[in-house]
């Protein structure tokens, strides 16, 4: 690991009332929440499917790589001069995927593609499951990105000293508020890592309403930072070393077992 010490990650978790299938309009939400908020940060994470909503309608709202949402991200990182995280409905050689980029000022720096696909919503008839768990290391330290329903399974984001922030975009929904609280808690604690929670509010073009919670949990499961079910941008700094001196206190991680499906 680099050193450590004095190392601190600014992050703005953007929570959002996505407006149904509209790009343009959440486009200009977000510039909008990022404009009147003061605090500028590295880190800039956006919710999941943020420009559109969890839509099924893949076909009619998916865009290329090269389409104007991830210029848009592009420039934004630009302008910002920081990374951009979130996630699109992406085409690629005639298969959809629930994608989360990475970008920075530099440009693409990587993407997740969404391995656990929400069967309750049919997302798995509608889009293609992603085969790899990726960590982009970005000013020193350490995300794995990861998203929404993924968080259910704890084999797929257990940390094998690869990471330090573990990250979820959602639109997590309000009947199961609680679990998204629960889970968040547990994944920081087993991991031993931050754990930053993005989720949208509002109802969405299904009828579903979704109450954030955007949510910062520390190293022991301890929510330290959050918002409530209105959008805003929830500013917050991560220290490296803290995570790093909880690690070599507290080596628990190195009696964790292997699952070698995902190491491989």
């Amino acid at each position: 690991m680099t050193e450590s010490k004095g190392k601190i990650l600014t992050v703005n978790l953007i929570q959002t009332d996505i407006v149904w299938e509209d790009v343009e309009a959440n486009l200009q939400n977000i510039e909008f929440l990022i404009d009147r908020h003061p605090q500028k940060s590295d880190l800039y994470i956006l919710p999941e499917t943020f420009s559109t909503g969890f839509t099924m309608q893949t076909e009619k709202f998916a865009v290329p790589e090269s389409g104007s949402v991830v210029q848009w991200m592009i420039e934004q990182a630009r302008i910002m001069d920081a990374m951009f995280m979130g996630s699109v409905i992406i085409e690629e050689d005639g298969k959809y995927f629930n994608r989360l980029y990475c970008i920075s000022k530099e440009g693409i720096e990587g993407f997740y593609d969404k391995r656990h696909l929400f069967r309750m919503g049919r997302e798995h008839d509608f889009y293609t499951p992603g085969e790899e768990r990726k960590v982009i290391t970005f000013r020193g330290f350490r995300i794995l990105p990861l998203i929404c329903y993924d968080i259910r399974f704890p084999v797929f984001s257990r940390n094998r000293n690869d990471y330090d922030i573990l990250l979820y975009v959602a639109n997590w929904p309000a009947p199961r508020q609680h679990v998204w609280t629960v889970l968040l808690q547990a994944r920081a604690i087993e991991n031993q890592a931050y754990v930053l929670g993005v989720n949208r509010v509002g109802l969405d073009g299904e009828g579903v309403d979704h109450l954030g919670e955007t949510s910062v949990i520390n190293l022991i499961g301890k929510k330290t930072a959050g918002l409530a079910n209105k959008p805003g941008l929830l500013y917050y700094e991560i220290p490296l070393n803290e995570i790093v001196n909880f690690r070599k206190k507290f080596p628990a991680w190195k009696d964790a077992d292997d699952f070698r499906i995902y190491t491989e």
